[in-house]
């Protein structure tokens, strides 16, 4: 079992790594393609629709199929994607391999969740939930300035068809090594319709929705755009801030498993986690047009401060019932991946309909779009209900 844990976070680094690398990759798909910050955004929507979409069927495959089948079989289709975009032409070629790529990272972090909620005890989830998050999160380190070296050394075509070669290596070896969970004998059967009519799990829903966007959002695609336009930043430089942040989201998952563990009170770590983010995006839009140091600082923090989503999703799975147990994480992640879609789609028009002039404009609207957004559900998840372990 534990080498098939361990390709399904090397599943999830992979995942990781493609929804944050358009950021890196953003200057020389501009130069070489002429798309646009918007056209990139609206790709970088598309993928984390396309994930977010299905979860309500992996859910199900999840409880009926089991992990080892559905992961390695949709991971496979997101190595074709992989390889579409390293032959892409244009803005919708672009958007259709990140549709197809999300799609096949979809369920991998959810089979990880599925495994760690039937074989551990509810107190343990919190902690290996954010240990695999904090792990797998090394593939956002990887998407940075890694990943501009390998761009320039070698080309982005080149460096994408050989990260889709890594990514079908990583589907075949979840085909050999995961082993299922022992079926539920006698388990009825049940609904998403079941969860949805539980009052608890509603703020904790609406804060699923808030808790990732912001820093996936920025550091999955705004951090590129922003420093070159605001602050003259080339490839490399965009590699090295995104790293930084990077590193900040690991140490953060890393940070946030054992205060879940330690206090045994998941609400009020979310609580304070997402109100020193919302400081830093209220600071972010503020500082907008300050140095670069001032940004990179504010992001630095966010990336580390915002990183609550495994915590917030153990929140929620404490009141999911386990023959249900599926059908519950999936929900969750349903809640917290299809926002950033939405999210990266409404910024990108945003960005594209404020004139730069200055030329922190446009991402002054969008900081302060994630600012809003995640004052709005802090409010809503004061009035959820806590489960102490």
């Amino acid at each position: 079992m534990k080498v098939g844990i361990a390709a399904l976070v090397l599943a999830y680094l992979l995942s990781q790594f493609y929804r944050a690398f358009l950021a890196v990759m953003s200057p020389v798909l501009t130069k070489d393609l002429g798309v646009t910050a918007a056209e990139l955004a609206s790709a970088s929507g598309w993928w984390f629709l396309a994930f977010a979409a299905m979860q309500i069927p992996i859910g199900a495959w999840l409880d009926k199929v089991g992990p080892r089948l559905t992961t390695g079989v949709l991971l496979a289709l997101g190595a074709v994607g992989a390889v579409l975009f390293s032959q892409a032409t244009g803005a919708l070629q672009i958007k259709l391999a990140m549709a197809l790529i999300g799609v096949g990272c979809a369920p991998v972090l959810m089979a990880s969740y599925f495994i760690f909620a039937r074989q551990f005890s509810p107190a343990a989830f919190g902690t290996l939930a954010a240990l695999t998050l904090g792990v797998g999160t090394l593939g956002n380190v990887a998407s940075s300035l890694p990943l501009s070296w390998a761009v320039t050394a070698f080309g982005w075509r080149e460096t994408v068809l050989g990260i889709a070669a890594i990514t079908g290596a990583v589907a075949l070896a979840i085909l050999l090594l995961v082993r299922d969970p022992e079926r539920l004998e006698g388990a009825r059967s049940g609904s998403l319709l079941e969860l949805l009519k539980m009052p608890v799990l509603w703020p904790i829903l609406i804060m699923m929705m808030v808790c990732y966007a912001p820093i996936a959002g920025l550091r999955g695609l705004w951090i590129g755009p922003y420093f070159a336009d605001v602050h003259g930043a080339d490839q490399l430089g965009i590699g090295e801030i995104s790293l930084w942040m990077g590193l900040a989201m690991v140490a953060g998952n890393f940070a946030y498993g054992p205060l879940d563990r330690w206090l045994g009170r998941r609400k009020l770590v979310v609580v304070i986690g997402n109100a020193v983010t919302l400081a830093c995006l209220f600071g972010l839009w503020w500082f907008a047009a300050a140095p670069s140091a001032v940004a990179t600082a504010l992001l630095i923090a966010a990336g580390f401060f915002g990183a609550s989503f495994p915590i917030v999703l153990a929140h929620g799975r404490a009141f999911v019932p386990p023959h249900l147990m599926g059908r519950g994480v999936t929900l969750l992640n349903l809640f917290g991946i299809a926002p950033i879609g939405i999210a990266q789609i409404i910024t990108g028009r945003l960005h594209a309909g404020t004139p730069p002039t200055p030329p922190a404009a446009p991402y002054e609207a969008v900081f302060l779009f994630f600012a809003v957004a995640t004052a709005i559900g802090l409010a809503v998840y004061l009035l959820s209900q806590d489960r102490p372990h």
